[in-house]
């Protein structure tokens, strides 16, 4: 009688990404680590404009108002970042929304599911830290989605200023939880901070998107279509009363992200290829100067741990964040039997986790538009997200530090490459053409080896030879 079929091992999490997947992370978060280090110097520059004798400059430049107000756009510097500026980045986040949907690590619902859930609890978490704060200190519960977002390019940003490289699999977990995390804030900014609706305007965005759509399905090709069209778009939709952002986001999850025969991209992998430096480089930063840059003192640094409202985004970011998308996890991986890759360790998910609580750019777009009405607030609440997101930053370094050489003999293993194809060992372990070049590279090694025995021996022999 045939033995019985050995039992399916279980799933594991934080296992070995696919070749195309390590390669397609490893751009990506290489532009957002840049980015994260221009997004840092953006508001250390912002921090300093606004408490040097030069702020009056720094309030009137972003004060300052330009644009056709016959259209609705007569808008400050800073609106203009807000608004604008951020719906390219927001693009730039509904094509990798699209691409994980249908190409990546979210297209599988099983494989899936844990990422979802840790990054659902990651959100759900600090909502409830902030609501639970405020509703014990009578304060206001209007700033709940302020600690909810992640900033995957700050969170970068930190990693290369302290100079811990993460393995791959680490880097792609922090990517998905990003991403999925910039869908809810998404939604959130479109349930929750959408105004007085102008149906006409929003229906001209609505026609112009159809219109982007079709343009896509029929294949046509060329920016001096799309970006007109873009532009038409987000205005409409900016006097729509629906946040402008939300233009961005529909219109980069209409991109084809899968490739066709004869395709080497997609047509949504190389529009985000040559957008994104626009989105970390430029657009976010800019964002970063003009909304970062509040006055700090000492009463203003004491009063962000004492009245509930700034306590609460910062208890958010540091505790939520890091409990919520842990624990998220953790469920998820008891409930789905979903084993932790045995070369890592549930520690290195709680300092990740802690890493996510960076909330820096979403986090302070909603901070305004949560406290629109209220100046004073808006600025406590922006020293709040920046106190917040540097204590989550500090206690991630500490914990990844601890890990660091773990972290280093990983990333070296993975990119071990001795037979010089371009392609990680790692990766042709069944690949009998790759086993062959390394016997041949090792036979060579041996041979040469050989040769330098025999002349060390004559070289030896000569030398004890009798004068």
């Amino acid at each position: 009688m045939p033995a019985p079929a050995p039992t399916p091992t279980d799933r594991k999490f934080l296992g070995r990404l696919s070749l195309p997947e390590r390669r397609f992370v490893a751009d990506a978060l290489r532009t957002e680590t840049v980015g994260g280090v221009l997004l840092l110097v953006a508001a250390i520059v912002a921090l300093v404009w606004a408490n040097t004798p030069a702020k009056e400059s720094y309030a009137s430049i972003r004060d300052f108002h330009l644009g056709p107000a016959a259209l609705g756009l007569d808008l400050s510097i800073q609106h203009w970042a807000a608004d604008g500026l951020l719906a390219i980045f927001f693009f730039v986040a509904g094509i990798e929304l699209k691409r994980e949907l249908v190409a990546g690590e979210l297209r599988d619902p099983k494989a899936a599911a844990l990422p979802v859930i840790a990054a659902i609890c990651g959100m759900a978490v600090p909502a409830l830290v902030y609501t639970l704060v405020n509703t014990i200190g009578d304060g206001s519960l209007d700033g709940w989605a302020v600690p909810t977002a992640t900033d995957i390019a700050f969170a970068l940003a930190v990693l290369a200023v302290i100079g811990t490289s993460l393995p791959s699999a680490l880097r792609a977990f922090l990517l998905t939880l990003a991403v999925v995390d910039d869908l809810f804030a998404i939604l959130i900014i479109a349930v929750f901070f959408t105004g007085d609706l102008n149906f006409a305007a929003l229906g001209g965005a609505v026609a112009g998107l159809v219109v982007f759509w079709l343009l896509q399905r029929k294949g046509v090709h060329g920016w001096y279509v799309y970006v007109p069209l873009a532009l038409v778009i987000w205005g409409l939709m900016y006097n729509s009363g629906v946040h402008a952002t939300i233009a961005g986001v529909a219109m980069g999850l209409m991109l084809r992200c899968t490739t066709r025969e004869g395709e080497e991209h997609s047509p949504g992998e190389h529009i985000e290829h040559l957008v994104r430096p626009l989105s970390a480089g430029l657009a976010v930063p800019l964002f970063a100067l003009f909304s970062a840059g509040v006055t700090v003192s000492g009463k203003a640094i004491s009063d962000v741990f004492t009245q509930p409202v700034t306590l609460g985004v910062v208890l958010g970011l540091v505790v939520g964040k890091a409990v919520g998308i842990f624990g998220g996890t953790w469920l998820a991986a008891r409930f789905t039997r979903a084993e932790l890759n045995p070369e890592l360790a549930w520690p290195d998910v709680f300092a990740v986790a802690s890493l996510a609580g960076i909330g820096f750019t979403v986090s302070l777009l909603i901070g305004e538009l949560a406290f629109a009405g209220d100046a004073a607030l808006t600025d406590e609440v922006k020293a709040a997200v920046l106190m917040g997101s540097l204590i989550a930053a500090v206690l991630a370094s500490v914990l990844l530090k601890l890990r660091v050489r773990r972290y280093q003999a990983l990333v070296v293993e993975e990119e071990r490459d001795e037979d010089h194809d371009g392609i990680p060992d790692m990766y042709e372990e069944n690949n009998p053409a790759y086993h062959l070049r390394m016997a041949e590279i090792y036979e060579k090694k041996a041979a040469e080896h050989r040769e330098r025995a025999q002349l060390a021996g004559a070289s030896r022999d000569e030398a004890d030879r009798p004068a």
